[in-house]
């Protein structure tokens, strides 16, 4: 019980060191090093920091935040106001893809779209935690790995170069598609064909080839 008492202990005074945060309302529990934070604070924003400093206590080794914001009247938003200030907020970073879009519902945020890096996502929100009236984001925008045409055309370019032929005319167009590589147009060689589909390959989240190049000889 001492461990675990010096444990809590440390979250309590962690918490209760952190000038972006008041802990009035904040229960700790803790069970072997994995705490629980209950109870209230009064901005989204504190409800990340109660987390974070609780991960900062000597022993901690998990934290688990069922914390609710209760915001105060003053800072409360309706659904139209908050979703209309989080798509400016969305459109305002330069981190954010296009096609991020934010919903309000009694100060619940949910995001939606698409982006291809996990860390478009965490800019997503945090370009939005920060908002008078946001109660809590519930992130459901989706990874999605497409092909990056300019990387496969270097590659297929690179193969080109590599296995040129005297008086090569070989032209390759390398048309992506989601996770798929189709390549149109004319080589030389069998064995350029065969190193430009081998190039289409390598190239990032490709995950098929349509290889339709003619040998012309």
């Amino acid at each position: 019980m001492g461990k675990a008492r010096d444990i809590r202990e440390a979250v309590e005074e962690e918490l209760g060191h952190d000038r972006l945060l008041d802990a009035g309302g904040i229960t700790i529990r803790n069970l072997d090093g994995s705490v629980v934070l209950t109870g209230t604070v009064p901005s989204y924003p504190q409800y990340l920091e109660a987390a974070e400093a609780a991960r900062r206590a000597a022993g901690v080794t998990r934290v688990r935040n069922h914390l609710q914001v209760v915001l105060p009247p003053a800072d409360h938003r309706d659904d139209a106001t908050l979703t209309a200030a989080a798509n400016s907020a969305l459109a305002a970073s330069a981190t954010v893809p296009e096609g991020v879009e934010a919903t309000a519902g009694n100060g619940n945020l949910t995001l939606t779209g698409a982006v291809k890096f996990p860390s478009q996502r965490a800019a997503a929100e945090a370009a939005v935690s920060r908002l008078t009236g946001v109660r809590n984001i519930k992130d459901e925008i989706g990874l999605v790995f497409d092909v990056d045409p300019e990387d496969v055309a270097r590659l297929v370019k690179e193969a080109l170069d590599h296995h040129a032929v005297p008086h090569d005319d070989s032209h390759v167009v390398a048309r992506a598609s989601g996770n798929t590589v189709t390549l149109i147009g004319h080589v030389r060689t069998s064995a350029q064909r065969d190193a430009v589909a081998a190039a289409a390959w390598r190239g990032h989240a490709v995950m098929a080839v349509i290889n339709e190049l003619e040998v012309t000889g």
